[in-house]
């Protein structure tokens, strides 16, 4: 492979923080900097270049980014490392910021300038500094093919790019832009791909995937994607994030039931309940309509898994709402949940509302509903016990004869595991048939049928 301007195999150290959408983002400017013949490392010691893909949708993860970036800059000044690349959300937002507080950065990259990672690393190598931030419209197409670093056997697929609900605590849209789907032929073309190289489960992701298409086809068609991702040979599982509650609609839900690849799970963040806080958040659903959204989707789909996520502590909220919240939780028993506890953000409406909640309530309320979750999930699990399930696993537990793996309850990194106990040798992306024996509070313990 020809290398760029003489340089051969430098050692590049890729660091990608955030969620799963920044991921794919990381992935695809892998895939493009192995194309350009660069090596990686995981080693900052040795590595000559180094990129940082950042995050900063709270201010823990904003903090990270920070703390990752400054640890980085060490190596800048005092070690191998000829090139500081920062990228991704806090980039975006930042960019002055980062330039005048953290000299060690050599280059800043917005969150749709990614496909140029390749060109600043080149241009800091010769001496230049630079700056990418492309307008936040339209979706890059970056020439590489996508390095997985989620093992391979699942992948995540981005199908849109940004936001337009302008949640009062949410900074998304401003570091993202408005919502752009990706085209359904780009899509398929990029799922074929991925299962060609081995992927058997997909997992859709995007600010609010239940929007897709809206932008492109005048009409919500994440039905229809699903339809044509069903059709792919190889393909197993298909699994759905980020399904904003008022925008699930009767043909997806059909969608869901008719097609066998689609998992019976569902993404749905409430973020809470109170119909006051609701409107605070500015979200766009009341308790009531949430409440006919999950009878609904249990109703038409038995075994579907519901998974939410909640905010404690959002300004002006009172024991009253929580407790209300509490209630509603223990009626309806969430398969899966997560809580945050709320974060003022810069530049956001709720961060300037009066009767901001201290740290310490809010830590409280959020540590009461992961306690009644733990009581509930253990509940569900137990009731689990004697069910034969499909399982992919995921790995081999060191040192025992046991592998772990993911049910279709199960999204990777924040849902559990079924431990399953065997003598037989089994890779990860093998789907097995088991045979539930055992719960934990938030994990199964199975045996292979």
């Amino acid at each position: 492979m020809e290398k760029r301007s003489g340089e051969k195999n430098r050692k590049l150290l890729f660091i990608s923080l955030g969620c799963d959408k920044n991921l794919v983002d990381s992935e695809y400017m892998l895939g493009l900097l192995g194309a350009e013949g660069y090596a990686f490392t995981d080693d900052e010691q040795e590595a000559e270049i180094i990129v940082i893909n950042t995050c900063c949708f709270i201010n823990d993860a904003k903090e990270e980014s920070i703390q990752t970036i400054l640890e980085m800059a060490q190596y800048r000044t005092g070690g191998d490392c000829r090139a500081l690349i920062v990228t991704g959300c806090l980039a975006q937002r930042y960019q002055a910021e980062i330039l005048r507080e953290i000299p060690e950065v050599d280059a800043v990259l917005g969150t749709n300038s990614y496909p140029e990672i390749a060109a600043a690393i080149e241009e800091v190598l010769q001496g230049h500094s630079y700056e990418a931030y492309r307008p936040l419209s339209g979706i890059p197409k970056p020439a590489a093919k996508r390095s997985l670093t989620t093992g391979g056997h699942y992948a995540y697929l981005k199908i849109a790019e940004g936001c337009d609900k302008h949640c009062t605590y949410c900074i998304i849209p401003r570091i993202r832009g408005s919502y752009r789907s990706v085209p359904m032929e780009e899509l398929v073309e990029q799922a074929r791909g991925l299962v060609q190289g081995g992927v058997k489960e997909l997992i859709l992701v995007a600010q609010e995937t239940t929007l897709y298409g809206m932008d492109l086809y005048g009409e919500k068609s994440l039905h229809r994607l699903l339809d044509a991702l069903n059709e792919i040979p190889g393909l197993v599982w298909i699994r759905l994030l980020y399904c904003y509650p008022e925008e699930i609609y009767g043909e997806l839900i059909a969608a869901i039931k008719r097609n066998p690849k689609v998992c019976h799970y569902l993404d749905m963040p409430i973020q809470h309940i109170s119909n006051s806080i609701l409107k605070r958040m500015g979200r766009r659903t009341t308790r009531e309509e949430l409440t006919e959204a999950i009878a609904r989707l249990r109703r038409e789909i038995p075994d579907i898994t519901l998974r939410t996520t909640l905010i404690c502590g959002f300004p002006g909220e009172g024991q009253e709402h929580h407790q209300e919240l509490m209630e509603f939780l223990e009626e309806t028993g969430f398969d899966r949940l997560g809580a945050f506890a709320y974060s003022p953000e810069e530049d956001t409406p709720a961060a300037e509302f009066p009767d901001q909640i201290e740290e310490e309530t809010k830590e409280q309320w959020r540590g009461d509903v992961m306690e009644l979750q733990q009581e509930l999930m253990f509940a569900q699990n137990h009731d689990m016990v004697g069910r034969e399930l499909w399982v992919m696993i995921e790995g081999r537990v060191a040192d025992e004869n046991a592998y772990l793996g993911r049910t279709y309850r199960d999204a990777p990194d924040v849902d559990g595991y079924i431990f399953i106990n065997t003598g037989q040798e089994l890779v990860s992306g093998d789907f097995v048939r088991a045979r539930v024996t055992g719960a934990y509070e938030y994990d199964l313990i199975g045996e292979l049928l």
